[in-house]
């Protein structure tokens, strides 16, 4: 089955990783693909530990906006790499977080994208989380999930808080 979690709310990664911890909890394996991450995050020490395995970035690039063309071509070649290797693994859960910004900045292919979705998910459960899914990604989806910003302490100059935002 195929899980989106999307809009601007805060929480889509998060449920993502409740639902791989559930799976690993039933001795399921599960592999974590981060696009548009490289810069360290508090939960990978934790996913290791369940051994959950993550592939990302080989670096933090920065936000989209302040990228060269060299680091957008970078990026896209590594996102475009993780999908390929997306199609050959083996895993009962799959989750490619951020993959929606990926692929709507253009640092990583659609096609390629929608591909390992609909070919994977006769045989796993796939999430993919991220902002603006497209429509051909919604309308493979068997669970839908929206995220709604009703508040958040950036509103009040108040930055990302490690254990909590990353």
């Amino acid at each position: 089955m195929v899980h989106i979690y999307c809009g601007n709310g805060k929480g889509k990664t998060t449920a993502a990783l409740g639902l791989a911890i559930r799976m690993a909890g039933t001795g399921g394996s599960v592999h974590l693909y981060q696009f548009m991450k490289g810069n360290p995050s508090s939960e990978l020490a934790s996913l290791e530990k369940l051994g959950i395995k993550v592939r990302r970035l080989s670096e933090n690039y920065g936000f989209s906006s302040g990228m060269t063309d060299e680091i957008r071509k970078k990026v896209t070649e590594e996102h475009n790499a993780m999908l390929d290797e997306c199609i050959k693994d083996e895993c009962d859960l799959m989750i490619l977080d951020e993959i929606f910004s990926a692929v709507n900045k253009e640092l990583a292919d659609k096609e390629k994208a929608l591909s390992v979705m609909y070919l994977l998910s006769h045989f796993k459960d796939i999430v993919l989380t991220g902002r603006e899914p497209m429509q051909e990604f919604l309308d493979g989806a068997d669970y839908i999930t929206e995220m709604q910003c009703v508040r958040h302490p950036f509103e009040k100059g108040i930055k990302a808080r490690k254990g909590i935002e990353y």
